[in-house]
């Protein structure tokens, strides 16, 4: 495990690798304005919760779910540290992990600006494989069998959040279908928030090791450690990419929540509450199990789920389509700008 200090020492010796971690913490920086805040988008679309509240409760509970799952389980870090092997090579690697990083940040951007919440976690992955592939010379680069995770993972939060949201949602109007609406509703609105701050913990845990798995591997290969599966992280590294990921969701995080929680569907509160507990149960599976799912992708399929239970026409399925054409475009390219900025950074550095 590094140190701070001996962090401190590595970037007087490379500078190249002050680069590198400005561009992770960029990357961490956008999924926070991103998939942070489409966590807790939906209990604002039904004013559970006002805007400046929901975003501190996500600052907080990314934090403590960053930290607190590390803990327990760097399943989901170990993953993305052996999805992609860049060779001998260390500065080579270092370089490619550059190249990747500018990909992940530009395409972040780009989404943010438009309002859609594209998927960091894909697009992180998709980066580092292309940037693998320039840097071995094919697909050597790439662990077939770890990769094929995303693949499972992206099957588990489609079919799990759509279906546990569009399920709880039918069961709730039969379980309280005599209760007092006014108190239901204010019932709802209290779990609904619980609820959001669940998928805020799980949020910090599934993209909170992603992201510090990235970092670390920056630090490795500049010391010359190289890929070292397993490795715990130093508190002061969480530390790091919990508190920019919680600016990075103070000051981009209401255009996502505007367009996730105001436009794409209009929920009651129990639906809101259903897509929670989905989105929550549905991440920490794939966190225990080390699958590396996409946080906005498996709330927004719960949110899906859970409006269309009551009427499919509740769902603005023009939104939901340009969503899920972002996602479809993330992985070619990502892979594709990672891949050639690889190339591009091999040549100049």
């Amino acid at each position: 495990m590094i140190s701070f200090p001996q962090f401190l020492d590595a970037l007087a010796q490379n500078p190249f690798l002050a680069i590198v971690m400005v561009l992770v913490l960029g990357s961490i920086f956008v999924n926070g304005s991103t998939d942070a805040a489409n966590a807790i988008a939906e209990p604002v679309g039904t004013r559970s919760i006002g805007v400046d509240e929901a975003i501190i409760m996500s600052v907080i509970c990314n934090f403590v779910g960053l930290v607190g799952m590390s803990l327990f389980s760097t399943a989901v870090a170990d993953t993305i540290s052996g999805m992609v092997d860049f060779g001998g090579d260390n500065h080579a690697a270092l370089i490619a992990l550059a190249a990747a990083t500018v990909g992940i940040v530009g395409w972040g951007v780009g989404a943010w600006i438009f309002g859609i919440p594209t998927s960091e976690s894909h697009a992180l992955i998709a980066g580092l494989t292309g940037a693998a592939i320039a840097v071995s010379g094919g697909i050597e680069g790439v662990n077939l069998g770890e990769w094929a995770k995303v693949l499972y993972g992206l099957v588990l939060s489609t079919v799990l959040g759509f279906g546990a949201g569009w399920a709880i949602s039918k069961v709730i109007p039969i379980a309280f279908q005599n209760a007092d609406r006014r108190r239901a509703n204010d019932f709802f609105g209290r779990m609904q928030v619980l609820g959001a701050a669940g998928v805020a913990l799980m949020h910090g845990a599934q993209d909170g090791q992603k992201f510090m798995s990235t970092a670390m591997l920056a630090i490795s290969l500049a010391t010359g450690m190289g890929i070292i599966e397993g490795a715990s992280f130093p508190l002061w590294i969480e530390l790091l990419c919990a508190g920019i990921m919680a600016i990075g969701t103070a000051i981009g995080g209401r255009k996502i929540i505007k367009k996730v929680g105001m436009e794409m569907v209009q929920l009651d509160k129990y639906q809101g509450f259903a897509a929670s507990v989905s989105a929550t149960a549905s991440l920490l599976i794939a966190t225990l199990t080390g699958l590396p799912v996409s946080t906005t992708h498996t709330k927004t399929a719960a949110i899906m789920g859970a409006g269309a239970a009551e009427n499919v026409r509740s769902v603005n399925w023009g939104v939901a389509r340009e969503m899920l054409l972002t996602w479809v475009f993330t992985f070619p390219g990502c892979g594709l700008i990672g891949f050639l900025l690889a190339k591009l950074f091999l040549v100049l550095f």
